[in-house]
């Protein structure tokens, strides 16, 4: 049985349920990450004993479970977009969001399939967004092809962010410490593509570059699916 099959024990002493246990936990994670969260901080939050959590969730499996249905459902659209492309940009989009407000979701990206209710329904609205514009396995395809850049791009994004938390410096600051030794290494003239790529190139911020991305990945489903798309 899983935790979405499993009844919610009675209240008592302390009031309790699934959702304020959850809620703990995500405001544990925010501050702290992954590593943060216990079932004995958890519970210690709620002023209650951990013994008490076990009778909500079997393992901490379980607690991540909850937690990341919590953000899908931040990540579920009000409403339908009425192109493809747009609904899964918007759902793209969406996740990074989330994931910036949450940070430690980038963590449990990608793995198996969400099973919570919201997570299921992030998945129907991914699939219905292509539902009738080619066969079922196309269709997978095209989908696993955008989840798997969003998801990619994301924690490329998360962990740059991560390391100017731990270093203590700006990704503008990093560069300046590092500059001199890239210079020289440049200077050899033992990397000409990169030593384009770093003079010449067009330098944006981590939104440009993921919607950027984003549409170049949409366009390759459309040209997969032979239809048109509207941008």
């Amino acid at each position: 049985m899983t935790v979405w099959d499993r009844p919610e024990p009675p209240h008592r002493p302390v009031p309790l349920d699934r959702e304020r246990i959850v809620a703990a936990a995500v405001a544990l994670a925010d501050e702290g990450g992954l590593t943060a969260v216990s079932v004995r901080k958890v519970a210690a939050r709620l002023d209650a004993g951990p013994m008490r959590l076990y009778g909500f969730i079997s393992t901490k499996d379980e607690l991540f479970d909850l937690m990341v249905d919590a953000v899908y459902a931040e990540i579920l659209p009000e409403e339908r977009a009425g192109d493809w492309r747009e609904a899964l940009r918007v759902l793209a989009h969406r996740t990074r969001q989330a994931a910036l407000r949450h940070p430690w979701l980038a963590d449990l990206l990608g793995g198996r399939p969400a099973l919570g209710p919201n997570g299921l329904a992030v998945a129907e609205a991914t699939l219905a967004a292509l539902d009738g514009l080619a066969d079922v396995d196309t269709v997978m395809r095209a989908v696993e092809t955008v989840g798997s850049y969003y998801t990619g791009a994301i924690r490329r994004e998360l962990a740059d962010l991560r390391a100017e938390r731990t270093t203590g410096l700006s990704k503008d600051e990093w560069q300046r410490a590092h500059g001199p030794h890239l210079t020289r290494m440049l200077a050899t003239g033992r990397f000409p593509a990169l030593s384009r790529a770093v003079y010449d190139g067009t330098h944006v911020d981590a939104e440009e570059s993921f919607a950027t991305g984003l549409d170049w990945v949409l366009d390759a489903v459309a040209a997969r699916l032979g239809r048109p798309s509207v941008r």
